[in-house]
């Protein structure tokens, strides 16, 4: 079975329905399950509104805070949302490929990897191996935030966010997507504690 051709969505019904998502989210009326009948639905091809980059993170699952069911949305995720050159070719294949005209980078509270990153700054200790990366990748925002904010945490997180959007911006082919209204990229954040996706900025 195939499915005919959707019309393309536009940057700001893909960002309007996710965050309609999120509201039925944290209003407990998901209308979206996982159900191997909807999985089946489009099996024969895809048309996804949207590209989110987020953490790995196991309470924050995209599909589920933004209630979306199969094919709606491409998920990347990383430790702390971290770039390297496959998700820049995660999210440049999504643009170009599948057609997204949303781009989000999600962020979310209480991030394990922007504290590991504060407490390797703060000791000198930085984690060996490719965990290191991630603490190089997200330590620029934390300097720029100062180590003895007493928010530092959040604060940090919401900084890489918005360095993380400005990645986006580089990646072949969107900033002339961007330019030409076909895509739009938004940084969010997530709140463990009441499920509200909030944007940034």
């Amino acid at each position: 079975m195939t499915n005919s051709p959707q019309p393309i969505v536009r940057p700001e019904d893909a960002l309007a329905e996710l965050l309609d998502g999120n509201r039925r989210f944290v209003a407990g009326e998901p209308l979206h399950g996982h159900e191997v009948a909807a999985a089946a639905s489009v099996s024969g091809g895809q048309q996804p509104q949207a590209v989110i980059l987020g953490c790995i993170d196991s309470r924050v699952p995209l599909e589920a805070i933004f209630d979306q069911t199969f094919g709606s949305i491409c998920v990347v995720r990383s430790g702390g949302h971290v770039v390297d050159r496959a998700v820049l070719g995660s999210v440049g294949f999504a643009v170009s490929a599948l057609n997204v005209s949303l781009i989000m980078v999600l962020g979310h509270v209480r991030c394990g990897a922007v504290d590991a990153t504060i407490n390797s700054l703060r000791t000198g200790d930085k984690p060996d191996g490719d965990v290191g990366y991630l603490v190089e990748e997200i330590a620029p925002a934390a300097e720029a935030v100062g180590l003895d904010d007493p928010d530092v945490s959040t604060k940090a997180m919401r900084e890489h966010v918005t360095r993380t959007v400005r990645r986006m911006r580089e990646i072949a082919g969107v900033p002339e997507a961007v330019a030409a209204g076909r895509v739009s990229i938004a940084g969010a954040v997530y709140d463990l504690d009441t499920g509200l996706v909030t944007l940034l900025d």
